[in-house]
């Protein structure tokens, strides 16, 4: 299992550098003008190629019923390691990436943003949620997966993949992270590590309250994270922030 998993993983790693040296060699000759800001921006690229092709490796397992086993397993571990005690905490967790939660953050937020006349920061911000929220009602009619039933568990809405809550918290923390590392360069790194545990704590939740299979949340957390980094990659380069 664990040369399965390391032979996975420096699969997709050859695959995102072969993926970067394709968009370096076509920027190099068709548009010569982009290689600065294509160099300048080389980690934030790098870290969507990188969400995109482990997104898309874990939907086609999802897809093709591979995951299953790999699923269950955890599913069961968590659910025999984790105090019932506990469960109000994970809940809590949970309900700061509901819908009533996140849509006011995001009121809140763009409302700040718009006074402090930061409208690029304010625009990735909604972009960034609307767009996570729409996408996953998107997949998960598509895909139609089943939750688990390995114990009794609250109902919720929808099919099973992606985790819609993880998928969401993940989009707007990420474009938090971003638009407070424009405003503020020295808290950049702070506010990405927010994101990335509030996101990893909501997905934890999702599966100790046995919402979710592991390969939701998985897939959900690198959509999430893609559109916000996509889209202020989008923003750069239409200002021509580097020109």
């Amino acid at each position: 299992m664990a040369l399965q998993v390391l032979k996975e993983i420096i699969e997709l790693s050859l695959l995102v550098a072969c993926f970067y040296v394709a968009l370096s060699m076509y920027v190099r000759f068709r548009l010569p003008t982009w290689s600065l800001p294509l160099e300048r921006s080389r980690s934030v690229i790098l870290s969507v190629l990188a969400l995109v092709v482990l997104g898309i490796k874990v939907t086609e397992d999802v897809i093709g019923d591979e995951s299953g086993p790999i699923d269950r397993a955890i599913l069961t571990v968590i659910h025999s390691h984790v105090p019932n005690k506990l469960t109000g905490v994970f809940e809590a967790i949970t309900l700061t990436a509901s819908a009533n939660s996140l849509i006011s953050l995001t009121l809140v937020a763009t409302i700040t943003l718009l006074i402090a006349q930061r409208r690029r920061e304010a625009l990735l911000l909604v972009a960034s949620t609307m767009s996570g929220a729409a996408l996953v009602y998107v997949v998960k009619t598509l895909v139609g997966r089943e939750r688990p039933d390995l114990w009794a568990a609250q109902w919720y809405w929808g099919s099973s993949f992606p985790s819609g809550h993880t998928l969401v918290v993940a989009a707007f923390a990420t474009a938090g992270a971003l638009s407070i590392g424009r405003i503020w360069p020295a808290a950049r790194d702070w506010a990405f590590s927010g994101a990335f545990f509030w996101t990893l704590l909501v997905a934890i939740s999702r599966l100790v309250l046995g919402a979710h299979w592991p390969t939701d949340v998985l897939a959900a957390a690198c959509i999430g994270a893609t559109l916000p980094l996509a889209f202020s990659l989008a923003l750069d380069f239409s200002s021509r922030k580097w020109a």
